[in-house]
């Protein structure tokens, strides 16, 4: 009985987490409408990385001092925040939020041929090859046929998501050197890391002072920061350790249905019959390579 509540927690967790992360592509939709990306993403660490602050206090926990440490926190944060969120938030100016978050779902697949290419820890089985060539036709199908057209702002604006996306693969494969850390405070202190590269570039480009966001821009991005970022982060450290790692990163694929559903549902967003197409190659890719191989 306590072993089925426990997966039946695990799963709701998971599905929360998804759907936290899948619905944040509409909420940077929402934002940078009357908020510039640079300003709405350095606004987003600094929330976060303040509540995520606030939760290692309340658990007793004070972030290192070690300056060694804090160095690798700032390169993450280039990795998993500065630069990606940076990237999808201009890209999504142009781009439907569904759009962004069927191109972003690919980060497993990127993160598998850095590793195959780079680290080599993780043999190279048919099913992983399968999932490697189905996530890469689906984003070539979901980008579709503007790529024969030249160099339109919106094929730059889809190029950043999947740039976005090579930086969440490295960041992935950075990540592990974070192990012997209580599994909050990488992401705390690569969010405030994030935050003080992108504030003064704020505070110089975009001169928040003079901006006038709407009511909807500014909920659009506490939602963001304090649900999609804090708690999200809460949510994915929680499930590492207790579903592991492999399990965890069903959220990838699971994210994609519930993002490309809220940008229709929510946003009156549209997708091609060859985006739906990519849809599909892009989710049996990505299931492909996060279900866990059969024990021997």
């Amino acid at each position: 009985m306590a072993a089925k509540a426990n997966m039946i927690t695990q799963s709701a967790l998971l599905v929360a987490l998804s759907t936290l992360w899948g619905a944040s592509y509409a909420f940077i939709k929402v934002g940078v409408e009357t908020i510039p990306p640079i300003t709405l993403i350095a606004a987003r660490t600094l929330i976060a990385g303040a509540v995520l602050v606030a939760v290692l206090r309340l658990r007793g926990l004070r972030l290192p001092r070690d300056r060694r440490i804090w160095g690798r926190f700032a390169f993450q944060a280039c990795l998993n925040s500065v630069v990606p969120f940076t990237l999808i938030a201009w890209a999504e100016q142009t781009t439907d939020a569904g759009l962004a978050t069927i191109l972003n779902s690919t980060s497993p697949i990127f993160a598998f041929l850095l590793t195959a290419a780079v680290t080599r820890h993780e043999a190279v089985t048919r099913r992983k090859l399968f999932g490697v060539a189905a996530g890469l036709i689906g984003t070539c199908l979901i980008v579709g046929m503007e790529a024969l057209d030249g160099f339109g702002r919106e094929i730059w604006a889809q190029l950043a998501i999947i740039g976005a996306t090579l930086c969440y693969a490295g960041a992935a494969i950075f990540g592990r050197s974070f192990k012997g850390l209580e599994p909050v405070m990488p992401a705390a202190g690569s969010l405030i890391s994030g935050a003080a590269v992108l504030v003064p570039v704020s505070l110089i480009l975009d001169r928040p002072w003079t901006l006038a966001p709407s009511a909807q821009s500014v909920l659009a991005l506490l939602a963001l920061a304090v649900f999609s970022t804090a708690l999200a982060f809460v949510i994915y450290f929680r499930l590492v350790q207790t579903l592991g790692s492999v399990g965890t990163t069903a959220q990838a694929y699971l994210r994609v249905p519930v993002g490309v559903a809220i940008g229709v549902l929510f946003l009156g967003e549209t997708l091609s019959p060859t985006a739906w197409a990519g849809l599909a190659c892009v989710v049996a890719g990505v299931i492909a390579m996060t279900l866990p191989g059969r024990k021997r």
